[in-house]
């Protein structure tokens, strides 16, 4: 359906786009993934002719689009654009924001394309908030209608660039609920997201942009279980685990927190794995609080969904100091809480480096 052969942008001397061939299958659903600046949203904007290509060419259904004589409006009708940060019409209703491309643009009734409206709202599950304005509606709810107003549209492509990323994480499953429905009913999708677990559910095929290429593609077990390059499994690795360096004893636990909480609704942990994996954190980090004295302490946290293991590990260069050893009585109860919170919890000093790894307990284990 969509066939791109050596595309490229450039802006000034900066190259972000660097010469990507691909083609997009009819009902597929491609996620693209990758880390910051590797040219993921302005390939999307490309594609719509948001951005205009330095070089190369796209085919849409055979025809040209880059060619002079394209017609961009018609194209951009077949290949829609749900963005980021909604881009809903602020002084108009909801119902107003689904209905004005179809009207305008299309000739439809305003009493027909009110009724579209409705049914496609139904879809999105905000029927209710027909007449609302996007200012009386969560981030969710906007990025909800944003789809509904792109399906107005009826087109045969959707292009969606981070639909998740302005969302709190509480909002996120409802619009990953909607895209989810669309891929079953065969909608044609390219989807530029970092929700790891939601590109595996939803995609047919995955594609890996780093430094602006397509470094590796294949199916989603091929890229998150078994993927074939270095900097691919690199970026996957540090998708599922957060790394924070101690410097001195007067650390923000608060941030901390907030951040491993983040890290447990990413992974879908379940609230006691949470709970569990909060206080080991703080348990832990009592008994290495010589480390924080001395030469600072480093934590990695990572959870594995193939294995369900959640592992916490705690570097700290100096001399050999075993924290599980515990011969301080203060230390007691945080050393008898660690035990009880972990399947295993090892210490290991090489070449100057104390290394103490404790693996979570999981559901069956507690």
């Amino acid at each position: 359906m969509i066939r791109v052969e050596q595309l490229r942008k450039s802006f000034g001397t900066l190259e972000v786009l660097k010469g990507i061939t691909v083609e997009i299958r009819k009902g597929e659903v491609v996620s693209i993934i990758g880390p910051s600046g590797c040219g993921k949203s302005t390939f999307l904007r490309c594609l719509n002719l948001l951005e205009q290509p330095t070089a190369g060419s796209i085919h849409v259904d055979g025809v040209d689009i880059l060619d002079r004589r394209a017609e961009v409006a018609r194209l951009r009708q077949r290949m829609n654009m749900v963005f980021q940060s909604f881009n809903l019409f602020s002084h108009l209703s909801v119902v107003a924001n689904l209905t004005l491309g179809p009207i305008r643009l299309k000739g439809m009734e305003p009493k027909a394309a009110r009724e579209k409206a409705i049914e496609l709202l139904r879809l999105v599950g905000l029927a209710e908030k027909a007449d609302s304005y996007p200012d009386e509606l969560s981030g969710g709810q906007k990025q909800r209608v944003a789809i509904a107003r792109c399906l107005a549209m009826e087109p045969e492509v959707i292009l969606f660039d981070e639909p998740t990323s302005a969302l709190d994480p509480t909002m996120v499953r409802e619009v990953l609920s909607v895209i989810r429905r669309l891929a079953k009913e065969g909608m044609t999708m390219v989807i530029v997201t970092h929700e790891m677990d939601f590109a595996r559910d939803v995609s047919s095929r995955v594609l890996y942009f780093d430094q602006g290429v397509i470094h590796e593609e294949g199916t989603p077990d091929q890229i998150f279980d078994h993927p074939q390059r270095d900097r691919t499994r690199a970026f996957i690795h540090r998708i599922r685990s957060l790394t924070r360096r101690f410097a001195s004893p007067d650390f923000d636990l608060y941030a901390l927190n907030a951040e491993v909480e983040a890290f447990c609704e990413k992974q879908i942990l379940s609230r006691p794995v949470r709970d569990n994996l909060l206080l080991l954190i703080e348990e832990s980090l009592q008994l290495c609080r010589p480390f924080l004295a001395v030469g600072g302490l480093e934590m990695t946290l990572s959870h594995s969904e193939t294995t369900d293991r959640t592992e916490l590990v705690w570097t700290a260069p100096g001399v050999r100091l075993n924290p599980l050893d515990g011969e301080d009585l203060e230390d007691a109860l945080s050393l008898n809480l660690v035990r009880n919170l972990c399947a295993s919890a090892d210490h290991e000093w090489v070449d100057g480096v104390n290394r103490l790894k404790l693996v979570l307990k999981t559901g069956s284990e507690s």
